[in-house]
């Protein structure tokens, strides 16, 4: 079986964010830290070389492949901000038409720039996010 490369990393979440070249790409990483780590009570740590992640869980599925995994994170990548909040609940559905301008992807929620999100109900959906990993993998 392939080794997992996401995994937690020596490298802080502080000197990851502190290099992202665009400025608000940057101060947005550092508002969704922020955010993440109240919501979730756990500290900022990275996993693989781009994910900052939150808490973790251990997952195992039908056909034997396990591992473990942050239970919220995100990226800020060089297009957008990628947060790992997106279960496919119903939910988080509501959540989205009221959020702003975004795009989804399977699990991803996909922001250019907070400001163009409604801050409150980017908690909400975070908020959500944590309580579907809590029911699906207890600590």
């Amino acid at each position: 079986m392939a080794e997992i490369k996401t995994k937690p990393t020596e490298v802080t979440a502080d000197a990851f964010i502190d290099a992202v070249e665009n400025p608000v790409r940057r101060e947005d990483a550092k508002a969704v830290r922020a955010m993440m780590e109240r919501i979730t009570g756990q500290p900022a740590q990275m996993w693989g070389p781009s994910i900052v992640g939150f808490g973790s869980y251990h997952y195992k599925y039908d056909s034997g492949h396990e591992g473990t995994m942050c239970r919220l994170g995100f990226s800020p990548r060089k297009a957008e901000l990628v947060l790992y909040v997106l279960t496919g609940a119903e939910s988080q559905e509501p959540l989205l038409a009221r959020l702003g301008k975004h795009k989804t992807g399977k699990s991803c929620l996909y922001i250019k720039k907070l400001a163009d999100v409604d801050a409150g109900v980017l908690d909400e959906l975070t908020r959500d996010a944590l309580a579907h990993m809590d029911e699906r993998y207890p600590s």
